[in-house]
């Protein structure tokens, strides 16, 4: 019996809600439903799509059709392929095609996921997980450093008390100093851990305000800080000094690599705050999200390092600790959410994502 399209929108609605391509048909492949993130894709409304066959959307139709032959006669659960998906005014996209059939219905339902944007959740799962493991392997060696180096230091001491001569004192205030130097290390890595989470009511364009006021402070001259800030995102709860600490390290990473073109006075560094919708963290979705650029004029991050840069210890620069990206992540993961890092001469942007509420 076929389905009224109108009919059909109340029951689908839920759909409307997920950034997903989705469109239900017949079938016969007519479309029944298709929902807001299908319309905002394909720039064409649901009324239009509606009671035209879907297939002929995709750059080979036949794959669509014979699946749907198939699903009508063997009674098959779903099926999946990749192909094009035409759009009215801009070019293809290529998309992976699941095919599901509906329950007690002649219904099935069509998603489509943009490769791209496939990969992106990969990519982002990863650095997750990745993030997770380095924080257990970083707390542990913290540690196991930190014992052993408290008996070294405490043992140049006691030497240098039985030593007569000022040349030799020397060498144990070198041991001395080289295990407070590695003690301040070891502080830094377990910083994130000796810190209770507490959460206020913050405003984000605080935050940035205080890290651009600090960093200009710091870099009087030839730096540029420029605001690009959606003033209608709403407050959330998080923890004001991590935050601060996050962003801080970010955009002194970025000042840092900027020193040619400080000395030509044209180093800019732009802070874009945004409100972005139905995004995936880590497998979770969240309905909306802050997300918030940091983008410098540098000389981009190596090549050699790009995939490591949130790593422990891994630098770009001379005399680089390696510690800010990696506690700038852990301190954005506290929140739930994310950094990521695009990158090439001429334009770093890393992206900060964290879900609101």
């Amino acid at each position: 019996m076929p389905v009224d399209s109108y009919d059909a929108i109340p029951r689908f609605a839920a759909l409307d809600l997920l950034s997903t391509l989705v469109v239900v048909v017949d079938d016969k492949g007519a479309v029944v439903f298709a929902n807001a993130a299908l319309e905002s894709a394909m720039g064409m409304s649901r009324r239009m799509l509606e009671g035209g066959e879907f297939a002929q959307h995709l750059s080979d139709p036949s794959l669509l059709r014979s699946g749907l032959g198939a699903a009508h006669g063997q009674g098959y659960a779903a099926m999946s392929f990749d192909t094009g998906l035409q759009r009215a005014v801009q070019e293809s996209l290529f998309v992976h095609v699941t095919v599901t059939a509906i329950e007690h219905s002649e219904l099935k339902l069509i998603e489509l996921w943009v490769l791209e944007q496939q990969a992106r959740q990969d990519r982002e799962e990863r650095l997750v997980e990745q993030a997770q493991a380095n924080k257990e392997l970083v707390r542990n060696l913290a540690h196991e450093i930190k014992n052993p180096l408290g008996g070294i230091r405490g043992a140049a001491q006691l030497l240098e008390m039985d030593l007569e001569t000022k040349e030799l004192r020397e060498y144990t205030q070198v041991i001395i100093h080289e295990a407070d130097r590695l003690q301040s290390l070891v502080d830094r890595l377990l910083a994130p851990h000796r810190h209770p989470h507490q959460l206020v009511d913050l405003n984000i364009h605080e935050v940035c305000e205080r890290v651009r006021s600090l960093v200009l402070l710091e870099y009087p001259q030839g730096l540029k800080i420029r605001r690009d800030y959606d003033i209608s995102i709403p407050e959330f709860k998080g923890d004001r000094a991590q935050l601060i600490q996050a962003l801080l390290n970010i955009v002194q990473n970025a000042a840092q690599v900027l020193s040619e073109k400080l000395d030509n006075g044209d180093a800019e560094i732009t802070l874009r705050t945004r409100v972005v919708r139905q995004v995936t963290i880590g497998r979770q979705r969240h309905r909306l999200a802050l997300e918030l650029h940091v983008i410098d004029n540098g000389p981009g991050v190596p090549d050699h390092i790009k995939e490591r840069i949130f790593y422990p210890l891994v630098t770009g620069r001379d005399g680089g600790s390696g510690l800010g990206l990696p506690l700038a992540q852990t301190f954005v993961q506290r929140h739930h959410g994310l950094i990521e890092c695009e990158s090439m001469p001429g334009r770093t942007d890393f992206r900060i994502l964290i879900p609101l509420p």
